[in-house]
């Protein structure tokens, strides 16, 4: 297993060559066999060039920002700021790395905004979308 410092800065290269649309230094990150599960739409995507392939054919002029990584023994997950055009949303992604250094799984969370229940207004306070 990867230490947690290793882990942690191999999942910031891996956004950061994401979002540089470096797809060879992006493969470099992943082991041959990493698997990257939505669970949100059931999809699954075995091995290093699906997915690779799977991000370089993802549709429109999107970009990312790192809002907070958080690293233990094992894990890693990421807090990202996503955008295609106008549309903004966030994503929580989860990382565990194999011997090598290199991503070996990662699980991906795309929450959809929704309206708070008007039963909590006396609870809570409105801000802005983070």
């Amino acid at each position: 297993m990867t230490d947690t410092t290793e882990l942690r800065e191999t999942v910031e290269r891996f956004w950061a060559t994401a979002e540089a649309r470096d797809w060879d230094a992006f493969a470099d990150t992943l082991a041959d066999d990493v698997v990257y599960t939505l669970p949100q739409t059931r999809e699954r995507i075995n091995g290093k060039e699906r997915f690779v392939r799977f991000n370089r054919e993802y549709p429109g002029d999107w970009h990312l920002r790192t809002e907070r990584v958080v690293a233990e023994p094992g894990q890693v997950v990421t807090w990202l700021r996503f955008t295609v055009g106008q549309e903004e949303t966030h994503a929580l992604t989860f990382f565990t790395g194999d011997e090598k250094g290199n991503i070996a799984t990662i699980t991906d969370f795309w929450p959809e905004p929704y309206e708070p229940p008007a039963s909590r207004d006396h609870l809570t306070a409105l801000t802005e979308r983070c």
